[in-house]
């Protein structure tokens, strides 16, 4: 049992300080052979002002937990995004990449940290482990399906659980991965779909051209803004936003996983995919200087990987119900099948709160291959709580 008056919290500040935040967990995970370490300069981006442009509109701080021996033994970091922080008269921030001993002293010395600092900024409740950042990435804390976790995914023990309910953090909403194998059986719906939308000119699909980039970062940004952003906190995406995805996204791309479906040549639904890329990060300890690029790039070419990972898939509101999901389906299915290079898919997270979504994914005969949760503290002890609310079931949110 590790007491309270031997451990003491600092702030991150030093170069010292910030390595030994990224080091903790290579202790917490010393003997866990499923846990793949993140890339660094994928969480230190988190943390820098110059590249996460939530620092135009928010604050962050962070911090480490030292025993009486001076070991780290914690970290954790809290957050406010002024854009969403005051939505549903509710001030709320955010908590994430905790990292902790199994112990529940620890924990809570964290976990006080950030509501100390929180209510300091004019904060009434916090939501974690979440990130600072699109909810696409270090999103959730995981409490079923414990193995190698896709890129950007939230990977922890299973004993974190215990540690953020003991403290009283509750379950705001659940998030459900889905898995399934490429040449699996697919909904005969989805074929009866595609073959009847398929003789109607006005429709047509498409795989991404790299050539043309800027274009369908157009036509995903069109979607986006109809399909998802207006729902569970989500909010408008600038072309600029999408054009920097993409480009970020194109050394990995690939064009024949990666669909669009047009009606009358206007953009009416995506589906990303793309290969999961810690297949090839797994094997790089983190770090991504010339020698692990160069590696990269021969995994990339050379490596196996036969898992991809949906990032994406939604149709605009005006035209769901009309069997666009199945004809985007279908056809994608086709090219991805016709690459004959992989063999499994993760689809990535869907949020309890969207059973619209949830139900066209199921019929692709997916199953629930993880389940992470988001959980809310509220600072008030005596104030009641309330889950998210489902989504109106005419919208889309992945």
């Amino acid at each position: 049992m590790v007491l309270s008056h031997t451990m003491k919290i600092i702030e991150v500040k030093s170069e010292t300080d910030k390595k030994e935040f990224l080091e903790l967990p290579l202790r917490i995970y010393a003997n866990d052979p499923e846990w793949i370490r993140p890339m660094n300069h994928d969480v230190e981006m988190v943390f820098d002002p110059k590249k996460n442009k939530f620092f135009r509109h928010g604050r962050l701080m962070r911090w480490l937990l030292r025993d009486a021996n001076d070991l780290v033994i914690g970290r954790v970091a809290a957050f406010v995004n002024d854009k969403t922080a005051n939505k549903n008269d509710q001030p709320t921030g955010g908590m994430g990449f905790f990292e902790c001993i199994n112990d529940q002293q620890a924990a809570n010395l964290l976990f006080d940290k950030c509501v100390e600092w929180l209510k300091s900024v004019g904060m009434e409740a916090m939501d974690g482990p979440i990130n600072f950042g699109e909810r696409d990435r270090w999103w959730g804390l995981l409490v079923d399906g414990f193995y190698e976790p896709v890129y950007a995914m939230n990977y922890n023990p299973p004993y974190y659980k215990q540690l953020f309910e003991s403290f009283g953090f509750k379950e705001h909403f659940q998030q459900y991965c889905f898995a399934l194998k490429v040449h699996q059986d697919i909904d005969p719906k989805f074929e009866k779909a595609y073959h009847l939308l398929s003789k109607n000119p006005d429709y047509r699909a498409e795989h991404i051209k790299k050539n043309n980039l800027e274009k369908y970062a157009a036509d995903f940004t069109e979607i986006y803004n109809k399909a998802w952003a207006k729902h569970a906190g989500g909010k408008n995406i600038t072309l600029e936003q999408t054009v920097s995805l993409f480009k970020k996204m194109k050394p990995v791309m690939e064009e024949d996983i990666i669909f669009f479906v047009y009606h009358k040549n206007q953009p009416v639904g995506a589906w990303l995919n793309l290969p999961e890329l810690n297949q090839y990060f797994k094997h790089l300890d983190g770090k991504f200087g010339l020698l692990q690029k160069l590696r990269f790039l021969w995994l990339k070419h050379f490596g196996k990987n036969e898992k991809l990972y949906g990032i994406v898939f939604g149709v605009i509101p005006e035209q769901q119900g009309k069997g666009v999901d199945g004809f985007m389906i279908w056809s994608g299915a086709q090219w991805i099948r016709k690459r004959n290079k992989y063999k499994d898919m993760e689809i990535q997270w869907i949020g309890d709160f969207n059973p619209k979504m949830i139900s066209i994914v199921r019929a692709l005969g997916t199953q629930i291959c993880r389940t992470l949760i988001t959980y809310r503290y509220l600072f008030d002890r005596t104030k009641p709580f309330q889950r998210l609310k489902i989504i109106d079931s005419d919208n889309l949110k992945n």
